[in-house]
């Protein structure tokens, strides 16, 4: 385990000696002192990891909804007459020949007649939901670390993704539909990302990984609560699932708004150092609250503006600072191929050979050992071998679930589920890989745009899987070889597991650094 003080306060480093003062060698870090005030995990901060988490699980929810209220419904031959049989296209099929298994209002497609539209009309809602996502996560990506903060991006992005889940309820045509899907992408774009670096922000360094994964049990649980809903509903109109969905959600983002509190780390990277006191004196154990009223008097900590009046200045940063880039496209280029795959498989089930119900609720389940094995093990696990060999297996058993022949055919719902979890467990990983490679300044930012790029691969997923339903192209092949490709770029990224938080990108350049003469000193 390294050492929870930052190497750039630490005497021994070279790059300190020339440029910290003497006074301000033997002063704590931000990082350190904040270790020490909160680094047991007490019920105050339990509540609020918790209740920050719950997020996830409305995210989940309108993420995945459109599996059930844009499925393709089953049918029926009401005569065997002019050839009409199982194998048959009902769009070379009279209308009285043939009828829907299930009221035409329980599905857009039924509902809308969308039944021979092309496969760029039938994906437009999915993949307008993700084109939100992807616009609202470069447009908001800043704001959490700039003027707004975690909490209040949090916040808003719920009130917005559930207001509008709601109107689309009144939808009227696909048009209006998709519309209001891209506003709901557009306002849950930044909720995963500040959740979980919010609930990183709120524990010490030991706790990091595993309050981490508790969003990622929330958002399984609003995977698993979708099947369960629709299952109940089955028959209703597909507007119940928004209904459903969407009044729960603007409640929570209330609760959010009068119980959360703010990242202390980010209040006193912002300046607010009286604020951060007390958001620190609400959730530190009382055995060690009484630090507070002396220990920051004495922290050697620079504060370091992020906006400089443009919110974009944090990108700006990120792609100016040659190491950063340098850590920044790998994970971007991994999280699009894990997007790729964590979006665009459960979007697929409606084509395999199985029950739509239950091969979802498969799909849920497998999360639940994926965030398992990332809780127990994430202090145990190299980042870069642990992604790069779970975007590997998904990709080799995402290919096997393209194979044709009747094996194969019996085993693509195993297969597909080993992909699903292999890419789950990838994604997670990725995640929290990401917070630990970037500083606080700048971790809100980077997490989002990785999150952008997860995005913009769900983009095409619909795209695929629609195309696979009208034109026979295997979605899964291209998935499981864009998967096992963009994994390979781990090899690029430097190995975070057990290093300590930096706040600035001064202080991770000083660690970056050190580490490098570190090294060249071993070659020599």
């Amino acid at each position: 385990m390294a050492d929870s003080t930052p190497l750039l306060f630490q005497p021994n480093s070279a790059e300190s000696q020339s440029t910290t003062p003497p006074l301000e060698k033997h002063r704590p870090s931000l990082d350190s002192t904040i270790e020490r005030c909160i680094g047991v995990f007490g019920w105050a901060q339990f509540f609020q990891t918790l209740l920050v988490s719950l997020a996830w699980l409305f995210d989940a929810q309108q993420t995945f909804i459109s599996v059930f209220t844009d499925a393709y419904p089953t049918w029926h031959c009401t005569t065997h007459q002019h050839g009409c049989d199982s194998v048959s296209s009902i769009c070379y099929l009279p209308k009285n020949s043939w009828a829907w298994d299930w009221p035409s209002y329980t599905s857009i497609i039924s509902e809308w007649k969308l039944e021979c539209s092309s496969s760029i009309i039938t994906g437009l809602p999915a993949s307008s939901f993700f084109m939100g996502c992807l616009v609202g996560g470069f447009v908001l990506a800043t704001l959490a670390d700039s003027s707004l903060g975690r909490k209040n991006m949090i916040f808003l992005s719920c009130l917005t993704m559930s207001l509008s889940s709601l109107l689309t309820v009144f939808s009227t045509n696909i048009w209006v539909y998709s519309a209001l899907r891209l506003v709901c992408g557009f306002g849950r774009a930044t909720i995963g990302t500040s959740a979980l670096v919010l609930t990183a922000e709120l524990v010490g360094k030991r706790w990091r990984g595993q309050v981490g994964v508790i969003g990622f049990f929330c958002f399984t649980i609003g995977f698993l609560s979708l099947p369960a809903i629709a299952y109940l509903n089955r028959g209703s109109s597909w507007r119940s699932l928004y209904l459903w969905t969407s009044i729960p959600g603007i409640f929570y983002s209330m609760l959010v708004h009068f119980f959360v509190r703010e990242s202390p780390r980010w209040l006193f990277v912002r300046g607010r150092k009286e604020e951060a006191v007390a958001t620190l004196k609400s959730i530190a154990t009382p055995n060690r609250s009484s630090c507070l009223t002396w220990s920051f008097s004495e922290v050697s900590f620079q504060e370091e503006r992020c906006n400089n009046g443009n919110i974009f200045s944090t990108i700006k940063m990120l792609v100016q600072k040659r190491w950063a880039f340098r850590r920044l496209l790998p994970v971007l280029v991994i999280g699009f191929g894990s997007g790729m795959v964590y979006y665009g498989m459960p979007l697929g089930l409606g084509n395999l050979s199985f029950n739509l119900y239950l091969s979802v609720t498969l799909n849920a389940f497998a999360e639940i050992p994926s965030s398992l094995i990332t809780m127990l093990l994430i202090g145990k696990l190299n980042r870069k071998f642990s992604v790069l060999a779970f975007t590997t297996l998904s990709g080799i058993f995402s290919i096997m679930c393209a194979l044709k022949g009747e094996v194969w055919t019996r085993l693509q719902i195993a297969l597909e589920l080993v992909s699903f979890f292999s890419a789950c467990t990838a994604f997670d990983i990725l995640l929290i890989f990401t917070i630990e490679l970037f500083p606080t300044c700048v971790r809100n930012s980077a997490t989002s745009l990785v999150r952008q790029a997860v995005v913009f691969g769900g983009v095409f997923g619909p795209m695929l899987v629609a195309a696979d339903r009208r034109d026979g192209i295997s979605s899964y092949g291209v998935f499981g070889l864009v998967i096992g490709c963009c994994g390979l770029f781990a090899v690029c990224l430097p190995e975070t597991r057990g290093r300590a938080l930096c706040d600035t990108m001064d202080e991770e350049e000083h660690k970056e650094k050190a580490i490098c003469n570190d090294e060249g000193d071993v070659l020599a």
